[in-house]
């Protein structure tokens, strides 16, 4: 039973009511065979488990003690044995500190022995090398050629550079008197000795032998010529072309390459570095830009090329400038304004001229290709002079020419200008100094606005002005002027985002801005006056000919038939809206934002007065009102597409007044009451009412109570 017990404990989790429930379970399985319940068996098994539980308990006591003994003698053997090694590793650090300071005493002995047999060694080795230098020195002071091997001798370069350079700064001393021939031949094996050390460094720069090339560069620092050496690695480094014919692809690599052999072979990388960057700005980038830009007589080419060479030189310097050092940082800079301050001097001048003549040219092209030669713009006031006397004496003393629907406005030739324009406003921003740039911009911006808003849009404008017929004609008019206010809306856009993205950046924050501007608000309300005088025009004719057209194609018999007809709309209406249907295509196809709605909601209200005042020079009987409603309702369907409320509530209304021509004359007075009718003056809806046949038999009822009053 203990063994159960225990294998009941070590369950985790271990619950005593579990335990409890298990064995009340096992001791009723055995006691199956009676039929009672046994307090006196459970109560025995629960006193025989008590008894085992605590014999399991005094055994695990007695091994807990046994494990806590031997645990403590372990623990005592374990501190024994740690003390035992402090004790030995204090020991150590203790030898450890007298072998130091032995050592340190030795060393001290050793350097002050060192010392002393310098001193002894160092007067020696001076008088050594003195002794050695007054025997070369010997042979500069007799007479004769130098025979010496170690001037002689390839293979000892390095020794006579040593021993020369020497005897030339003790020669410099020398008294200029008895002395003379000796300086003079020192100097002339000086130059000798630096020669031959300059053209071994040369060759040991062909073969790329970078020890060499240090040790020889090490020696010749020494040296006056020491410069002669840099400048010959330089040119020799920059001998061979860099890339072909396009030396900007090359320069970078060539200075990456040469810059890490520089760091390894000079003392003072930096500044042979820049001297190595200098060289190729001043006479190679120099003479690529001379022979690039010697040619002026293609404008447009040259100032292309300007550039773009001005540009990637500016990138250039950018990529370059990580070789050079603190104190030359705005060295490269300085470089570029050398090599092109002759071209930037008159590069203002040149690119007016140039953006002039291709808008000029863009102009001339566009002309003659249309065959058409610019005339003298017609002022307002004749054309005013015109329309008053077609009108008062119904003639037309002067033709409309609308050149077969020509607008005369291209699109094309606005892009070709804003993209010559972009291209020059381009240039200016990178070419133009900070203090130029905003009058250089504004000077641009005129020649633009000169050829493509002056010259060309308003031009185009004007003549779409003149071209607008003549309102009240009888013949319906052909209008061109829709097309002419699309293309220069496209126009409008497009010169908006190149001012935008090209010439704002340009003068913002400056003096300059306030003109810009203003300059832009004038162009632009001419151009707002002319289309809306244009439009205001073109509704007119359309409108004036529904006027005349009605005046004259309506018959006074289509609201008043002598007999009774089909109740449809009359011809001369089915002519209008047939007429009228393409015209409002055109203006919503045309005309954009606001301005379309302000168009659209005009062009109804116009044709609402039109139309109303065509109906009061009518009379009405049954069924004419009938075809005069008939008529309304195909004005109502036509002018539902100019999506204004307000013309569709003035046609509403006009629909609801020629109902009144149609009601019995007792339903008058209920009809006059309605929604649609109730607000109207009242004497609107009585001239309506006067327009009925039997106008006199109702005027004598009590049907109009409240209406003629």
């Amino acid at each position: 039973m203990l063994s159960q017990y225990m294998e009941e404990f070590e369950q985790d989790p271990f619950e005593v009511g579990e335990f409890i429930e298990r064995l009340t379970w096992r001791t009723n399985n055995e006691l199956q065979s009676s039929d009672e319940f046994s307090p006196l068996a459970l109560h025995d098994t629960f006193i025989q488990t008590i008894k085992d539980l605590k014999i399991l308990q005094e055994k695990h006591q007695s091994k807990c003690e046994r494990l806590e003994e031997s645990l403590r003698q372990e623990k005592e053997a374990h501190a024994k044995r740690v003390a035992k090694l402090q004790e030995r590793h204090q020991i150590a650090i203790d030898c450890f500190g007298e072998l130091d300071e032995k050592i340190n005493s030795v060393a001290g002995k050793i350097k002050h022995l060192g010392q002393q047999l310098e001193n002894v060694n160092t007067p020696r080795s001076r008088s050594v090398e003195a002794q050695k230098l007054l025997s070369y020195m010997s042979e500069f002071l007799i007479s004769g050629p130098i025979v010496n091997d170690i001037f002689t001798d390839a293979a000892r370069l390095n020794e006579a550079a040593d021993v020369i350079q020497k005897l030339y700064t003790i020669s410099q001393d020398l008294p200029p008197g008895n002395f003379a021939e000796s300086k003079r031949k020192i100097e002339k094996k000086y130059d000798e000795v630096e020669r031959r050390l300059i053209e071994e460094f040369a060759t040991a720069q062909k073969s790329e032998d970078i020890e060499r090339m240090k040790a020889l560069a090490q020696i010749l620092s020494q040296f006056k010529g020491y410069a002669q050496c840099v400048d010959a690695y330089i040119e020799q480094s920059q001998m061979t072309p860099y890339s072909g014919k396009d030396i900007f692809i090359g320069i970078v690599p060539l200075c990456k390459h040469h810059y890490e052999i520089i760091k390894k072979v000079f003392a003072n990388p930096q500044q042979v570095m820049s001297k190595f960057i200098l060289n190729i700005y001043q006479l190679k980038l120099h003479q690529y830009a001379m022979t690039k830009l010697e040619d002026k007589k293609n404008e447009e080419k040259y100032l292309r090329t300007l550039y773009e060479l001005y540009s990637r030189t500016l990138k250039l310097s950018t990529d370059l400038q990580i070789y050079m050092s603190t104190i030359d940082d705005d060295l490269l800079q300085k470089l570029t304004q050398q090599i092109f301050m002759k071209h930037l001097a008159g590069y203002a001048e040149m690119e007016t001229k140039c953006l002039t003549t291709k808008c000029s040219t863009e102009l001339e092209k566009f002309y003659a290709s249309k065959k058409h030669q610019k005339t003298q713009k017609t002022t307002t006031f004749r054309r005013n002079m015109e329309v008053l006397i077609a009108t008062r004496a119904n003639i037309n003393i002067a033709a409309i020419e609308d050149y077969g629907g020509e607008t005369f406005l291209s699109e094309e030739l606005a892009i070709n200008m804003l993209q010559e324009a972009k291209a020059s406003f381009k240039r200016c921003r990178l070419l133009s100094t900070e203090a130029e740039l905003p009058s250089n911009a504004i000077k641009l911006n005129d020649i633009l606005l000169r050829f493509l808003m002056h010259e060309h849009v308003d031009y185009a404008l004007e003549l779409g002005l003149q071209a607008v017929p003549l309102a009240e004609g009888k013949i319906f008019p052909q209008l061109y002027f829709f097309d002419v206010v699309q293309k220069t809306n496209i126009i409008v856009h497009l010169l908006d985002k190149l001012c935008n993205t090209s010439i704002i950046p340009c003068v913002s924050n400056t003096a300059k801005y306030s003109d810009y501007v203003f300059k832009k608000r004038i162009l632009m309300e001419q151009i707002e006056t002319k289309l809306d005088q244009g439009l205001d025009r073109s509704i007119s004719a359309v409108i004036g000919w529904v006027k005349v057209y009605l005046q004259y194609e309506q018959k006074k018999t289509d609201y008043k038939p002598e007999t009774d007809v089909d109740t449809i709309s009359s011809a001369a209406c089915l002519q209008v809206v047939q007429n009228l249907q393409p015209v409002i295509v055109q203006i919503k196809k045309c005309v954009d934002g606001e301005n379309l709605q302000n168009v659209l909601t005009e062009f109804g209200t116009r044709l609402h007065r039109v139309i109303y005042d065509h109906l009061q020079t009518m009379q009405f009987n049954t069924a004419g009102a009938m075809c005069a409603i008939c008529d309304v309702n195909e004005y109502r369907k036509c002018i539902r597409d100019l999506d204004s409320p307000l013309v569709t509530q003035l046609f509403d209304i006009l629909h609801a007044l020629c109902n009144l021509l149609l009601v019995k004359p007792q339903n008058l007075q209920e009809v006059c009451t309605g929604d649609t009718l109730n607000y109207l003056d009242k004497s609107v809806v009585r001239q309506f009412i006067q327009l009925r046949t039997d106008f006199r038999f109702i005027k004598n009822t009590n049907y109009l109570k409240g209406i003629i009053e």
